[in-house]
């Protein structure tokens, strides 16, 4: 079992380098490799293991792992040669591409690729059946001829990456005329629902085996290999060589027809990762035994590997909306406890400097330019580019998130606070100094009471603006409602979304009303 399960007293006699600490990014796949890795090194080492899955994206996956905060994941031989190393180079030849990430990450970053698990995800391009066929689209070359009318949906790396669409554009000239970002996971839906005709897609993806979907022949041979395979930090190997020897047992024994079917069963007939990983492990004999809680599991996995469902056929039923708020009441509990502490540190610390500086620029214009400027920049950063931009400086950790938040909450705080007092009128002002108060008393009797609402109004924004930022917490694995967001997209469950993005909602009224209370406290009598 988790380290979670663990004892007091043998945590407590085991130092945290025993403990080995394996990512995975924000998608089914990613979380299902994460648990073979942790499952098999359990099995077969003296090693504890702790999984920080739904990571946002490669690039948060890949800082943290130079950064020490997680130790293995799996990435794709296709991402490290385009992403990770930045080559644009045409590269077709799997062993080339493996053999070439290997030995420049190791070199470079003392990150080593182990052997491959044996599947290759490569990316695709698909269109639904019918609209394929009455357009006569069968290859990525037919789409130049479609390319002013067909509306595209692209993941957000996708859209960005040299081995996405950027590259589709110099290789094959495309140039859509309707190309838009969308969550991975939702492009499903979207696509059979007709929002969009074209999308980006993983070849291991289970909703292949769902959707009625052609994937499109990549004619020109575009897509490098992406053949999947754990990375492991230098040091960690170093100090603990018996994880190469375990992760080794992995090497070459899940084809891709195993990776779609376990996708398959995780995100239609609602297996969880760590119970179809174990029931992949249990058929091919690479640990011991069969647990009776892998019964469904491996049922479920050994008749999608031998029979294929059919495209488009009626998928296993999931629990509705209220079934699942249920189902999950006590850890909405618990995630909504983890989201409240994170807002109110972010926005206690964010009052605790921007009111001071606030007070303090009312009389210093040069002052005031810069620091409002500074806030304003930092409201411009995109959330998630902040979050991984602390990675290094504060790890996979709720610090990185409520720095993240306080930054973010400064603007509307260090604004009003300078607005409400700069608004006091100043024959109030010359009135208090006129009756012998000291400027520091002025501030403090008339200034500051008359300005209460404007500076709680700040407040109240920032406090609402941060409950909406740490649902993004999820994705470098600092906890919060996030959490649920982030397992209802890579399970495509739209009712899971749905329970993380109401509670939040709930919750940023809940704490915009409890200001409400406290300004109420604390205005002074005779003003409004």
């Amino acid at each position: 079992m988790r380290t979670l399960f663990i004892g007091c007293s043998l945590v407590a006699a085991l130092s945290a380098q025993d403990t080995i600490r394996i990512g995975a990014k924000n998608f089914t796949e990613s979380a299902i490799l994460a648990e073979l890795m942790a499952q098999t090194i359990e099995a077969h080492t003296d090693l504890l293991v702790e999984l920080r899955t739904g990571l946002g994206g490669t690039m948060i996956c890949w800082s943290a792992l130079k950064s020490g905060e997680i130790d293995i994941y799996a990435e794709y031989t296709g991402t490290g040669w385009a992403t990770i190393l930045g080559q644009t180079d045409k590269v077709t030849d799997p062993l080339r591409t493996f053999f070439y990430v290997r030995q420049r990450c190791r070199d470079e970053h003392d990150v080593l690729w182990l052997e491959p698990f044996g599947l290759n995800n490569s990316y695709a391009l698909v269109m639904r059946e019918d609209k394929a066929d009455e357009l006569g689209i069968t290859r990525i070359s037919d789409l130049l001829d479609h390319q002013r009318s067909l509306r595209a949906g692209f993941g957000f790396e996708f859209a960005d990456r040299n081995d996405g669409y950027p590259g589709l554009v110099a290789t094959y000239g495309l140039n859509l005329a309707n190309m838009r970002t969308v969550e991975h996971a939702l492009a499903y839906e979207a696509i059979e629902s007709g929002a969009i005709d074209l999308m980006d897609a993983y070849s291991t993806d289970g909703k292949l085996l769902r959707f009625k979907l052609r994937v499109l022949e990549d004619d020109r041979q575009f897509f490098p290999p992406y053949n999947a395979a754990p990375m492991v930090r230098g040091a960690t190997l170093r100090k603990h060589p018996e994880i190469e020897r375990a992760l080794s047992k992995l090497a070459f024994r899940l084809s891709n027809l195993d990776a779609q079917a376990l996708n398959y069963i995780v995100e239609t007939e609602g297996i969880s990762p760590e119970l179809a990983a174990r029931a992949f492990l249990e058929i091919e004999e690479l640990i011991g035994g069969a647990s009776a809680s892998t019964a469904e599991a491996r049922r479920a996995f050994a008749a999608v590997r031998k029979s294929p469902p059919t495209p488009g056929a009626a998928a296993t039923a999931r629990p509705g909306f209220l079934a699942l708020l249920a189902a999950k009441s006590a850890k909405i509990w618990s995630l909504t406890l983890e989201h409240m502490w994170l807002v109110l540190v972010a926005v206690l610390g964010a009052t605790f400097v921007a009111v001071p500086l606030g007070i303090a620029i009312t009389t210093r214009r040069r002052m005031r330019r810069v620091l409002l400027g500074i806030a304003g920049v930092l409201q411009t950063i995109p959330s998630l580019a902040l979050l991984m931009v602390m990675i290094p400086l504060l790890g996979l950790s709720p610090n990185s998130a409520i720095v993240a938040m306080l930054l973010y909450a400064l603007l509307p705080i260090l604004r009003n606070t300078y607005t409400g007092i700069a608004g006091v009128a100043v024959e109030l002002v010359d009135a208090a100094r006129g009756m012998g108060m000291r400027p520091n008393q002025v501030l403090r009797r008339v200034q500051l009471p008359l300005a209460l609402p404007t500076i709680m109004a700040g407040i109240r924004t920032a406090a609402v603006i941060s409950v909406g930022v740490a649902t993004l917490a999820a994705f470098i694995g600092a906890g919060g409602l996030g959490e649920l967001i982030v397992e209802g997209l890579y399970l495509n469950y739209i009712e899971m979304i749905l329970l993380g993005a109401i509670a939040a909602a709930i919750l940023a009224l809940l704490t915009d009303w409890i200001l409400e209370r406290v300004e109420a406290r604390l205005r002074s009598p005779g003003t409004t």
